[in-house]
């Protein structure tokens, strides 16, 4: 199958710097209102790669994104927010970025064109047959992320990856692609832009997906989550409120003995 760069196409707005703020605004909303749809055709997608993920967590595997500029740093951000939303270990959801974490906040050049280095930064986590290893690349065509999934799969460890480009070399290489096919952009290539919008809303269907599955939201809240601010505190204090019959200094007391929604739950004395 012949492969194109949709992302890289020609934006179907001319003369953006001649248009008013209101109208800006306005195309790129409307631009916007297309991703969920692109999102909605790759669910199949989506399923299939999570329950695999899940599949290997519960044998006690870990999942890892990896990434450059944009794909990295988005990679990064799911990963980081697991372990508060959901409680989890720090080294079970792990971004990595080209050009390590400089990258996160500085664009180091030429680095996601190592297509050995991916390899290099995994290894260094003891990558093992149990894990899982997402690739993002708006594009499909980033060698640090193909270099890293080509050596998964010569080491029998399962590989997915969420791209914005259909039939790219990326899709071609994971075990289990993703692709959100979002057209061009509304500036011309900047696949920040509605890519990256993608590449978002499909990270936190995984990572949201997959910790529900894991036992990590009890009805429809967060009772593993850190209580790492006072907003945190109170909101833990008002699901113990929802969940048993206490006042909220009773339910505070609670949360403060056990340290967890969860736990405060679990251990009040059923009557």
């Amino acid at each position: 199958m012949a492969f194109t760069k949709t992302t890289e196409q020609s934006s179907k707005y001319e003369h953006l710097e001649k248009m008013s703020v209101h109208d800006l605004l306005t195309n790129i909303n409307n631009e916007d209102k297309t991703v969920p749809l692109a999102v909605e055709k790759a669910l199949p997608q989506i399923e299939t790669l999570v329950s695999i993920i899940v599949a290997q967590m519960k044998k006690g595997g870990r999942l890892f994104y990896i990434g450059a500029g944009t794909s990295g740093r988005l990679g990064i951000v799911d990963a980081s927010e697991c372990p508060p939303t959901f409680g989890v270990p720090f080294d079970m959801v792990i971004g990595l970025i080209a050009g390590g974490d400089t990258a996160i906040r500085k664009a180091v050049e030429f680095a996601e064109d190592d297509k050995e280095q991916a390899w290099k930064d995994l290894s260094e986590w003891n990558i093992n047959k149990n894990d899982v290893v997402i690739g993002i690349a708006a594009s499909g065509t980033t060698p640090y992320v193909i270099g890293g999934l080509e050596k998964c799969n010569e080491n029998n460890i399962i590989t997915g990856c969420i791209t914005c480009n259909a039939g790219s070399p990326l899709a071609l290489t994971a075990k289990f692609p993703i692709e959100v096919v979002v057209g061009p952009e509304f500036v011309t290539g900047s696949s920040r832009m509605k890519a990256g919008t993608a590449q978002k809303l499909v990270l936190n269907m995984i990572s949201t997906a997959t910790m529900i599955q894991l036992g990590r939201v009890k009805g429809n809240k967060m009772v593993d989550m850190q209580l790492s601010n006072v907003k945190l505190i109170d909101r833990g204090v008002r699901m113990i409120m929802g969940e048993i019959p206490v006042s909220y200094e009773e339910a505070k007391a609670l949360l403060e003995q056990h340290g967890s929604v969860r736990k405060a739950v679990e251990n009040y004395p059923k009557k």
